[in-house]
């Protein structure tokens, strides 16, 4: 049975042109992987099927009766709101309805005979409707969940006055709790399909297996977005590739779509070959015979051939990201130490820290969100003050930095973020730059707030490539990148010769060539 109809769908920004007659279908019990390089369209594709973006052209059905939830990869959480009215906001439908219900209770005292048959026939269908979706059991719904993903004891300290758990307000969440509380809420809500944009952004271990234990057992359909292969291959049975303004489907996982791909791709450019082969004979043949009149009858027959030929086009390759990062002079022995470093904003999240790293390390920080990696670095940067003891850096420190997050709303062209940061730069060099990170000219072009946010994280590490650096300190940089622009962050980072200390939630990015892994868990004053 067919859920979800996508016929002819065409769209596109401005002169960029996304899809180009497209078609998708989405069967019951599906678990469907929809893949691609950035920005080809991916998440514009969820936002069109949702209804928050209207296509150029093309039908888009969905089954009647049929409840949607998205956990959109830039869906934001209202400030002031804790993460109990969040959670709750899932059942918002059944609120309306108690509402009703107590309305109807304080209008039957007052009522007349007919109209008291009406309300007790409202009250009944309510009440059943009610009990129907356990709405007396809201709040054991909401601690288990919250439990099962970890946010029962977020921001829990030593101090019992500080609101943690379900009492704290959204607004003071990393990135990882937020997308956590984002997920609870969408599951709650126990939608007829699901549509997940990159969940495991920002996400620990601990957790990406819990959802992809959930997603194993979960009986209806879905579609999820993500570059993170190990997790994608083990929760889909159907892949949508979108390449070229194409969406094609395979059957069976990542691995086996890139056996079909590949061969498709070999068959493709064998029969171009053959076919350019034998458009040169034709053309040669036409060119050496038409002047003659023995043979223009001959010559006109094979230019005929020609002009009714169905021409074979390869899609132009996608440029490949290159990065290499620039490296500073070498600094002193020592990078950074710390003496009974206290980190955190209002109250501890580490206890006394006393760490070193020396030149030439290259460390990867682990363990769950929010217990003060992101801190850690704003902390030896300086960002953020300690809340006691000190941080001294080495001497002649190069110091590169990627966040985690960043602004969304930027007003500025990719080539005026670049310019802004290499003033000396021509516009050749800008462009170029840019280019390395395979970015194409209509992305380069394009303001930076249209872009996907693995364009974006391409644009900052344009940034930090071209910036002498002998420290990099790199908070989750793999998150919305695609496979080949992870690949190659892997290839330079290790290549790079100075030192690194590195937030990554993915072992297979970084194990094998780290020389230490810091367990962050050991250090915090977090409850688990």
């Amino acid at each position: 049975m067919s859920i979800l109809n996508v016929e002819n769908l065409t769209h596109g920004f401005g002169d960029r042109a996304i899809f180009e007659n497209v078609s998708f279908r989405l069967l019951k019990g599906e678990h469907i992987g929809l893949i691609g390089a950035n920005g080809e369209g991916k998440s514009t594709f969820m936002n069109i099927i949702t209804g928050k973006l209207m296509p150029d052209e093309g039908k888009i059905e969905w089954a009647k009766n049929v409840r949607v939830g998205y956990l959109d990869q830039h869906a934001a959480l209202e400030k002031g709101m804790t993460v109990r009215d969040v959670l709750s906001s899932a059942f918002s439908f059944l609120f309306e309805m108690e509402e009703r219900m107590n309305e109807i209770c304080g209008k039957m005292g007052e009522a007349s005979p007919e109209e008291l048959d009406a309300y007790m026939e409202e009250l009944g269908t309510i009440q059943d409707m009610l009990a129907m979706h356990d709405f007396y059991m809201i709040d054991a719904k909401i601690e288990e969940i919250s439990r099962a993903l970890g946010l029962s004891d977020i921001g829990k300290t030593e101090d019992p006055s500080i609101p943690y758990g379900l009492d704290k307000d959204v607004d003071d969440l990393s990135g990882g709790q937020r997308t956590k509380v984002l997920m609870a809420k969408l599951l709650l809500e126990k939608p007829d399909i699901l549509l997940l944009d990159e969940p495991t952004n920002y996400l620990d271990a601990e957790h990406i297996e819990w959802l992809k234990r959930y997603l194993n057992e979960y009986e209806n359909a879905f579609i999820l977005i993500s570059h993170d292969i190990p997790f994608l291959n083990s929760v889909i049975n159907i892949i949508y590739h979108m390449d070229h303004r194409e969406l094609n489907r395979y059957v069976g996982d990542y691995h086996k779509f890139e056996e079909v791909y590949a061969m498709k791709k070999s068959q493709l450019e064998a029969a171009y070959h053959k076919q350019q082969k034998e458009i040169a004979d034709l053309k040669d043949f036409v060119a050496r015979n038409k002047a003659r009149v023995a043979t223009r009858n001959m010559a006109m027959s094979r230019q005929k051939k020609l002009d009714k030929m169905d021409v074979i086009e390869l899609a132009a390759e996608r440029p490949k990201p290159e990065f290499h990062f620039k490296e500073a002079r070498t600094p002193g022995r020592y990078i950074f130490q710390t003496k009974n470093l206290v980190i955190g904003y209002d109250s501890p999240l580490s206890s006394p820290l006393n760490l070193s790293m020396e030149r030439g390390q290259k460390i990867a920080l682990i363990g769950a969100n929010g217990i003060g990696k992101s801190t850690l670095l704003k902390s030896i940067l300086g960002l953020i003050p300690p809340l006691s003891g000190t941080v001294e850096q080495g001497d002649y420190l190069q110091i590169g930095y990627f966040e985690q997050e960043t602004l969304h709303d930027v007003a500025t062209t990719c080539i005026e973020e670049i310019w802004q940061e290499f003033p000396s730069y021509t516009q050749y060099e800008v462009r170029s730059a840019l280019a390395k990170c395979g970015l194409t000219t209509k992305h380069i072009e394009s303001k930076v707030k249209v872009l996907s946010g693995g364009e974006q994280a391409k644009v900052r590490l344009c940034k930090l490539i071209n910036r002498e650096t002998n420290l990099l300190l790199l908070d989750e940089p793999t998150n919305h990148l695609d496979t080949d622009a992870k690949a190659e962050l892997q290839r330079a980072l290790k290549a790079y010769k100075g030192s690194l200390l590195l937030v990554c939630h993915e072992p297979d990015f970084y194990e094998g060539w780290v020389t230490d892994v810091w367990d962050c868990t050991k250090w915090t004053t977090k409850a688990f």
